[in-house]
């Protein structure tokens, strides 16, 4: 869920957006949000703590295709780990508010391996504050931020809670077709035609590399895509592909 430009911070907590990989880790195993394992090193995972964690696994603002090229590898690569981080921001199943949640993690990561962390949570006292914090993670290189309300109690899945914070907002959408290209494109892909969550159909047509309209998103797939604001009946203005949304 998006929050728009303006928000009242009070009752909630800020962090960084993370443009990484989401990683649960259940104090044995880490797994992708589908439940998959991780091909993680053992070197990494002996660092991690026995209670459960919820994070990122992140190489840098700008670096999603390098995090997630190297946690997709069957065989993990020592070099390409190194150059991530584990940054956590909840503790799944315990108890308490959010709040308290995260002074635990904070608590339970100090001191702990170099690429394990507890993302930062941050009060602000007002909506000006909030855009201040918001314009310098954007000149910093980063996506936006996250809002969690301070008093929510873990529920699995999706958060209601949760909100995020961007410049450009992002969704998913499912892929219904391939519309050819014209011109430079022809005898590639156009354009990709979508279905949104609320049933109604997007038509996508920048954001793609020349690779990409060479060889689409298959129909099926779900894909992301960033958009500014939205039409007067509700649609996203300026769709751009962003990636395929692999089932990991």
């Amino acid at each position: 869920m998006d929050a728009e430009p303006g928000s009242d911070p009070q009752g909630w907590l800020a962090s960084e957006k993370l443009d990484g990989v989401r990683a649960l880790w259940d104090g044995a195993r880490l797994r992708f949000r589908s439940g998959r394992l991780i091909a993680a090193p053992a070197w990494f995972l002996a660092a991690l703590p026995t209670a459960p964690l919820d994070g990122e696994l992140w190489a840098g603002r700008g670096r999603f295709d390098a995090a997630s090229a190297a946690v997709r590898r069957e065989q993990p690569q020592h070099s390409e780990w190194r150059a991530l981080r584990y940054e956590v921001f909840d503790q799944p199943g315990t108890a308490g508010p959010f709040v308290e949640r995260a002074h635990r993690l904070t608590a339970l990561l100090q001191g702990a391996a170099p690429f394990l962390a507890a993302v930062p949570q941050q009060t602000l006292p007002d909506a000006g504050a909030l855009q201040r914090r918001l314009d310098a993670v954007l000149r910093a290189g980063g996506e936006g931020l996250m809002l969690h309300r301070a008093d929510a109690l873990w529920l699995p899945g999706r958060q209601p809670a949760l909100r995020k914070l961007k410049a450009v907002h992002d969704a998913e959408a499912l892929v219904l077709a391939h519309e050819p290209g014209q011109g430079r494109h022809a005898g590639r892909l156009g354009a990709l035609r979508v279905q949104l969550p609320d049933g109604r159909v997007l038509r996508i047509g920048t954001g793609f590399s020349d690779a990409q309209r060479d060889t689409p998103p298959p129909v099926g797939s779900v894909v992301t895509y960033s958009y500014r604001g939205r039409t007067a009946s509700g649609l996203p203005r300026f769709a751009s592909f962003l990636r395929v949304q692999d089932a990991l």
